[in-house]
């Protein structure tokens, strides 16, 4: 028999609350090989990351890859690494708590936003916990990942559906798969690059980099590749750049695998063999930067080019809290909670209270502990 988590203090008549779970990848405690390596354990294992049979990629991940890349993972992480700690935790959060001001400000009812991990803390297991503990009795799920993935979008999916079913209650749940062609971020996205432009110039070209996947995700029917081809081009229009202005690219490739191509280090050191004086990479699939960005991107990458005879390599940000992300996301969320009772415009604190008062005196005297 399946052993189910209760509520240890669950009470009659507790206030109701709609629950917000936003979730990003994950990143390590701390820049040193020991963090990284119980990291990149538990992501490099979930066999969404890795279709390779367990027994093979077992001995694969603990003979090759964990004995060696996590002291280079974690000098590359040094280089990023704030005094507030991880960019991507740091901009999450940042993120989660501007959505949250946002969504309290133009919701009627109880609403909690809580940021979760995938891998890594705070666990998706830990914001569910709070969620419970605030009365979430609706739960919306939010992964940071404009285009899907299964290797993403599709690990968060299990990570929460397993942790909601060992949960003895299970609250009414939806859940947000992707938003690769929505107006607000291909919006948010083309904003952030003018605004880059304005105050610095205009590189001779831009490079959308996403992060890549062995290529037997697209053969396998994964929509991945062709919803970041859509999200460049979109923003490529609403930049109205020329079809010879921009590319598409695809970076972070790990084994000798095939993955999405082109790859991006050879394509900016192609393009610096061409002696192109300036290139600007934006990054549309990370809500937040993070170590893909501002280590491989801005830092490698812009090595790679210049390496190869041409100028300079200039980041653009990502997204991170800006006010036109945080809106786009708090809209994203009203509109996949509408029809519950939080967002209608009827719903009164007053009235919620006294039904709960009732609902705990019937309760208790129907012989009810608490």
């Amino acid at each position: 028999m399946p052993t189910f988590d209760s509520t240890a203090n669950f009470e009659h008549g507790l206030p109701e609350s709609l629950g917000v779970l936003i979730v990003n990848l994950g990143t390590p405690d701390s820049p040193t090989p020991s963090a990284v390596r119980r990291y990149l354990r538990e992501f490099l294992w979930d066999p969404r990351v890795v279709e390779i049979p367990r027994p093979i990629w077992w001995l694969i991940l603990n003979a090759f890859i964990l004995p060696f890349r996590p002291a280079q993972s974690a000098r590359n992480y040094a280089k990023i690494w704030t005094e507030e700690g991880s960019p991507l935790l740091v901009h999450s959060r940042d993120l989660a708590s501007s959505v949250a001001r946002q969504l309290g400000a133009r919701i009627s009812g109880v609403v909690n936003v809580e940021l979760g991990m995938t891998y890594g803390n705070p666990s998706i297991d830990s914001a569910l916990d709070k969620l419970y503990r605030e009365g979430a009795q609706r739960v919306v799920c939010l992964p940071l990942y404009p285009q899907y993935s299964g290797t993403t979008t599709g690990s968060v999916f299990d990570v929460v559906t397993k942790a909601l079913n060992r949960r003895r209650w299970v609250p009414e749940f939806r859940f947000i798969n992707h938003y690769h062609d929505a107006r607000g971020y291909i919006a948010a996205v083309a904003q952030s690059v003018r605004e880059y432009w304005e105050m610095n110039g205009k590189g001779e070209k831009l490079l959308f980099s996403f992060h890549g996947t062995p290529r037997q995700t697209l053969d396998k029917g994964d929509p991945y590749h062709c919803q970041c081809l859509k999200s460049a081009r979109l923003i490529a229009e609403a930049l109205e750049l020329a079809d010879d202005d921009w590319k598409v690219s695809f970076q972070s490739r790990l084994g000798r695998a095939e993955w999405l191509k082109p790859y991006t280090a050879d394509t900016v050191t192609e393009l610096g063999h061409k002696g192109m004086g300036r290139v600007d990479v934006v990054c549309p699939g990370f809500a937040t930067d993070c170590l893909e960005t501002l280590e491989e991107i801005a830092m490698q990458n812009a090595g790679f080019f210049k390496d190869a005879g041409g100028g300079e390599l200039h980041y653009i940000p990502a997204l991170n809290a800006r006010d036109d992300h945080v809106e786009f996301l708090t809209r994203l969320v009203e509109k996949h909670i509408g029809g519950w009772p939080e967002t209608s415009p009827d719903w009164s604190a007053s009235d919620v209270s006294r039904a709960n008062d009732k609902t705990r005196e019937r309760a208790l005297a129907a012989g009810a502990s608490s």
